[in-house]
């Protein structure tokens, strides 16, 4: 029975640092990847806080893609780190791009979302993908995740979960050149 519980304890853990697609194994943590073609961000919408935006179009940017829920508890707690490293090199280069992904029906509703932006001040573009469009192409299965595309369209870098901040800022200084 102490096994048990030691293993329960273990697995609640493991799950509290990254909110997981079913079927998945719940695990926060950041991988440099070979650099290839970011997925363009087609498919999805509406585009909230800009018009739609492509990866051909944002060449010569540095990318961060942040896949998130309005009520995913782990999502919010990156929030805070998105919108520093959003204030901090948006000037520099740095294009942050929230794909809202629902994880609960309730999630897709429009207005509720377009609320959320508002409540939790969130300035940068934003895209509805009700229909994990872009969750597909990304090949994602992770709340929160963030996903790094350098100057050149190549993904380059991925995160998930919680925590590495300072890994992941290290990361988008490097892409922009004030390593």
């Amino acid at each position: 029975m102490r096994i048990l519980k030691f293993a329960a304890a273990a697995l609640f853990a493991a799950a509290a640092g990254v909110a997981v697609w079913p079927g998945t194994t719940p695990a926060a943590f950041a991988q440099e990847r070979e650099a290839r073609p970011a997925p363009e961000l087609t498919g999805a919408g509406p585009w909230l806080n800009s018009p739609p935006l492509s990866v051909a179009g944002l060449r010569g940017k540095v990318v961060l893609v942040e896949f998130w829920a309005r009520e995913c508890i782990n999502c919010l707690h990156v929030l805070p780190h998105t919108r520093e490293l959003h204030e901090r090199y948006a000037d520099d280069g740095l294009v942050v791009i929230g794909v809202h992904t629902p994880e609960y029906e309730e999630e897709r509703d429009p207005a509720a979302l377009q609320a959320a932006i508002r409540q939790y001040r969130i300035d940068w573009p934003v895209v509805a993908d009700n229909e994990y469009k872009l969750w597909n192409a990304y090949g994602n299965r992770y709340w929160p995740a963030l996903y790094l595309i350098d100057r050149d369209g190549k993904l380059v870098y991925s995160h998930f979960g919680e925590g590495n901040y300072e890994q992941l800022e290290q990361r988008v200084r490097a892409l922009l050149g004030k390593a």
